[in-house]
């Protein structure tokens, strides 16, 4: 018997993309959710229309193409992409329109819609390495982006989690943003560094979500697909991911530009941080997070306990874990325990942060003033932070203790 989302999956199939077949070269497949988008939208679509290789020439677009789903809306934002289609009949643009009941009218039903129906018209033209890239309405690409994400995945990677940037405005909630930014460019600088990963190493950043998050056909199958969720399905699709071992490489020159609004179409997402943040600056709150001694700690023992795993058949001691157990504060044979039963590693590491966030480790590792964290990783990094330029990849530094 179907769900709920697979009888409308099937609907939307019907209607629109079962008529409008893939172009038999086709290899990636952009998605397009899209509410009430309608001041955002051109800019959007010329984006995806004006995409280039790394010799600044146009891409053929038979190549890719671009599935976009109005949901819900109450503007225009249908007839702007129908506009649009009329407008460039040579750009490879597939929309349709559909009204969600309440329950299901949010972005985690219509982002799987999508990647599903872009997932199904791929393997349809035989592209089992086909590859299914998200991006929102009110966001713009690179100009290089399918390149760049083409580029990643063929280099041997599973996903790729491109770099979402916001335009600067004047708010005191771009200092709170930065002050994020900062502190999780730090980790992710520390991550490559005290527990590198082949397929994603320095540069990098740390985003994975919506408005720029590429798969490849194999692994979202392997995945079971987006994870059917009102909202931060981005988040859960990239725990998803990690639990089964993919390769996602979170790469600097996968880059988008997003709006930074305060009104966004989800119950949880960036709008939501941003209103947080301006309760925050309001209420004179200070930032907090995680500090640096803790991450260091974390991450070193996560390498260690991934060194184990890779020879763990090999009648390697496990009392080997014992100093881990010991530095992560939990306990050794419940750590044993989940070595020996866990098919991936990552499946194992999300339960040991799990643990960890309940037990011992939250209680003594408090958080501190985001400023302190920042000042603290930095001089653990001294050395090698920021190899590249800054100003290409990354948004202004922002003093410890601004």
């Amino acid at each position: 018997m179907q769900t709920d989302t697979e009888e409308i999956a099937s609907s939307i199939s019907y209607y629109l993309f079962n008529t409008t077949p893939p172009d038999p070269h086709v290899q990636l497949s952009v998605i397009v959710p899209v509410r009430n988008e309608a001041h955002h939208l051109t800019e959007t679509l010329d984006a995806l229309r004006n995409q280039q290789d790394n010799n600044d020439l146009p891409i053929n677009k038979a190549l890719y193409e671009v599935l976009l789903l109005a949901n819900n809306c109450t503007d225009y934002s249908y007839e702007i992409a129908v506009q649009y289609q009329i407008q460039y009949p040579d750009f490879p643009l597939h929309i349709t329109q559909i009204s969600l009941p309440t329950a299901k009218a949010n972005i985690g039903t219509v982002r799987r819609l999508l990647m599903d129906e872009a997932y199904r018209r791929l393997t349809s033209a035989g592209r089992l390495d086909g590859i299914i890239a998200s991006t929102d309405g009110d966001t713009v690409v690179d100009s290089r982006w399918i390149y760049n994400i083409m580029l990643e995945i063929a280099n041997g990677n599973d996903a790729v989690g491109g770099r979402i940037l916001t335009r600067p405005d004047q708010s005191n909630m771009r200092l709170y943003h930065l002050r994020d930014v900062m502190y999780r460019t730090l980790v992710a600088k520390a991550e490559a560094q005290f527990d590198p990963c082949l397929h994603d190493p320095w540069p990098r950043h740390f985003q994975h979500f919506g408005a720029s998050i590429a798969v490849t056909c194999r692994m979202y199958k392997q995945v079971g697909g987006l994870p059917e969720i009102p909202f931060l399905e981005d988040e859960a699709f990239y725990r998803a991911l990690l639990r089964m071992d993919a390769k996602v490489r979170k790469s600097p020159h996968v880059k988008v530009f997003t709006s930074t609004r305060l009104q966004g179409r989800v119950a949880v997402g960036f709008s939501e941080q941003l209103r947080y943040w301006s309760k925050m600056d309001k209420e004179n709150q200070c930032q907090l997070a995680e500090p640096a001694e803790a991450i260091i700690i974390r991450l070193r023992n996560r390498q260690r306990l991934r060194s184990y795993w890779q020879i763990r058949d090999q009648g390697k001691r496990a009392d080997i874990l014992k100093p881990i157990a010991g530095e992560l504060l939990i306990d050794f044979s419940w750590l044993m325990d989940e070595v020996q039963k866990s098919r991936f590693f990552g499946e194992m590491w999300e339960k040991i942060d799990e643990k960890m966030a309940t037990g011992q480790w939250a209680a003594h590792w408090q958080s501190v003033p985001i400023t302190a964290a920042i000042q603290k990783l930095r001089t653990y990094l001294i050395a090698t932070v920021f190899e590249t330029n800054p100003a290409d990849t990354y948004p202004s530094v922002v003093p410890a203790n601004a």
